[in-house]
């Protein structure tokens, strides 16, 4: 029987490559500080911009605690591979210098200057590549006040031209948007409806509105510290506008897909919108997407509203009892 079968006892796989097991083998050389894989893996997948961007962000987490980039650049000091790495890195090690000190706790600012200026570096040495663009844009919410909204614009012009429907590009923004960063809910909303509504049939984007509904309630539940029901959250994953939304992006992206799988880099959009639809008892659609993910799975969002695996394993056996 396949593995994660019921009889054997369901149990998530929550690979943090998600499949993808040439970065798996990457994230391995890292660890004994070599650098030859990341150049090879890289090289190798081109201009992918959804699974590049997908490697390097998970590249960046590892090399977030080594000097593996910087020995790269040791190696060879042009590559624009690896200024766009180091580009990410530096923004994870910002952002580890942020969760470290505490929400709300100002970090220097040359630190975050820095790696404004790395991911500038790697926006030059590699000019096609959206991906600089996204590590620029998300380490704009560490300035406490953020960025000019000039400024803002002008990156996120940058970075649409070379990648109009990135996922994650436009997942930046609205975290950056978002009310617990440096805008509103109504903001965050209207800017994931907006990017929704310009979407190609088959594309992801529709998710978004999905990702927003997350940090509503993260923001909701950070100002309850906890006590679900002083906020009313109950109905927060249910109401009639949040059922729509999930069927909205249903029908604009799953059902108008053209692929039958499922790629490394769209696994979390997909546990995303699973997540929505088992949370608003969308039964029809919440057991499609859990057979079409197996035992495949990424924490987030289920970590945000209890024990992931608990929860995974839960809708599997109420949806899927003969898988």
């Amino acid at each position: 029987m396949a593995r994660g079968s019921l009889r054997r006892g369901f149990t998530p796989d929550f690979d943090p490559d998600c499949g993808d097991t040439d970065l798996t083998s990457a994230r391995q050389d890292v660890v004994i500080g070599r650098w030859q894989g990341l150049r090879d893996l890289l090289g190798a997948t081109g201009r992918d911009w959804a699974a590049r961007g997908h490697r390097i962000r998970q590249l960046a987490q590892v090399c977030a605690g080594s000097s593996t980039v910087e020995s790269w650049l040791s190696a060879d000091a042009h590559s624009a591979d690896a200024l766009v790495l180091r580009a990410a890195t530096e923004t994870a090690r910002t952002f580890n210098v942020a969760i470290a000190a505490g929400r709300g706790v100002p970090i220097d600012q040359h630190r975050v200057d820095a790696a404004v200026l790395a991911c500038l570096t790697a926006a030059e040495a590699y000019p096609e590549d959206p991906t600089p663009w996204v590590s620029l844009i998300s380490v704009a919410r560490l300035y406490p006040s953020g960025v000019r909204r000039q400024e803002l614009g002008r990156w996120w012009d940058e970075l649409h031209g070379r990648d109009p429907y990135s996922v994650e590009g436009h997942l930046q923004v609205l975290h950056y948007y978002s009310a617990r960063w440096h805008g509103t809910h109504g903001l965050m909303y209207d800017f994931a409806r907006d990017a929704a509504g310009v979407a190609p049939p088959g594309c992801p984007l529709p998710v978004l509105v999905q990702y927003a509904r997350v940090e509503e309630y993260r923001f909701a539940l950070d100002a309850a510290r906890g006590r679900h029901s002083a906020v009313g959250l109950s109905q927060h994953w249910s109401h009639d506008g949040a059922a729509s939304d999930l069927r909205r992006t249903w029908q604009r992206w799953v059902m108008s897909r053209t692929e039958s799988g499922i790629a490394p880099a769209e696994l979390r959009d997909f546990s995303y919108l699973a997540h929505a639809a088992c949370s608003a008892g969308a039964k029809d659609i919440a057991g499609v997407l859990l057979g079409m993910l197996g035992p495949r799975a990424t924490r987030t969002p289920w970590s945000y509203t209890g024990d992931a695996e608990k929860q995974i394993v839960k809708w599997h056996k109420e949806l899927r009892p003969g898988a």
